[in-house]
């Protein structure tokens, strides 16, 4: 059974499990669609073309699907999703795509958005993403599966960042983040691979091992980027990890690479 409390504000139109809970005093919009288990806790905001996946925990004070902050946005018809087993905590924003950028942001599945974190409009994140404390993703940001963008980080519009890759606190990412990859700094430099997270995830010694000689291939080596791409290519054409990573940078992007500091720096 339903239990929706009688002071909040459920719009004709809208589709609700039929085991949804909403709080006191949130109000959900007539276009919103929300899957079963659902749990929407007091002074929650959903509005929008907004469709909300199986057992989302959303806190109070979250704000999903309300009109994007692009100034050139007017009132196109646009959505948002988010998919299952997300938690969204308290004062997390999320709003939906624009025309200009595809009309969707979205949300993958089993994904842990703590308090305070914003993703802007035509966003693209993946499963098992985890945005820590005021995380801030800028608009048409692609986050990969399984990465990690740590408290008070900011991400700059149209930047990637790779699955599995680690933003660490305060970071400010301008550039792409490789998959795997670890960064920090303001501005934000290429500090590594995310070894802690790779071995947590239970990634062989093997795997590691060919992911750090073709980081140093690529990053310490001689040469221009796209040659070193090449050869790592051709040196580890059979690991389907280490193309992820070639895969990254052969793609057309709108940012620069996310490097290393060079001694000079």
């Amino acid at each position: 059974m339903a239990n929706i409390h009688p002071t909040a504000i459920v719009a004709d139109g809208a589709q609700l499990a039929d085991d949804i809970e909403i709080g006191p005093y949130s109000v959900i919009g007539a276009n919103v669609v929300i899957g079963e288990g659902g749990k929407v806790h007091s002074h929650v905001v959903i509005e929008g073309n907004t469709k909300i996946g199986k057992n989302v925990e959303i806190f109070p004070f979250a704000s999903v699907g309300t009109i994007p902050q692009d100034l050139k946005f007017e009132g196109e018809n646009v959505g948002c999703e988010i998919g299952d087993n997300v938690n969204i905590r308290e004062y997390v924003t999320i709003n939906p795509g624009t025309q200009g950028g595809g009309g969707l942001t979205k949300v993958g599945n089993n994904c842990h958005l703590m308090v305070g974190a914003h993703i802007a409009h035509d966003c693209m994140i993946g499963n098992d993403v985890i945005l820590v404390n005021h995380a801030t993703i800028a608009g048409h940001c692609e986050i990969g599966d399984h990465a990690i963008v740590a408290g008070l980080s900011a991400v700059i519009q149209f930047a990637r960042v790779g699955e599995h890759a680690f933003v660490g606190g305060m970071s400010g990412v301008e550039n792409d983040v490789i998959p795997f990859g670890s960064v920090i700094g303001n501005r934000a430099h290429l500090g590594g691979l995310n070894i802690v997270g790779l071995k947590r995830r239970g990634f062989s010694r093997d795997t590691i091992h060919n992911l750090r000689h073709a980081y140093q291939m690529l990053f310490d080596a001689e040469g221009t980027l796209t040659e070193r791409v090449d050869k790592v290519a051709v040196a580890f054409g059979e690991d389907e990890n280490v193309m992820k990573i070639v895969d990254f940078i052969r793609k057309d992007s709108k940012k620069s690479l996310c490097t290393p500091r060079s001694n000079k720096d």
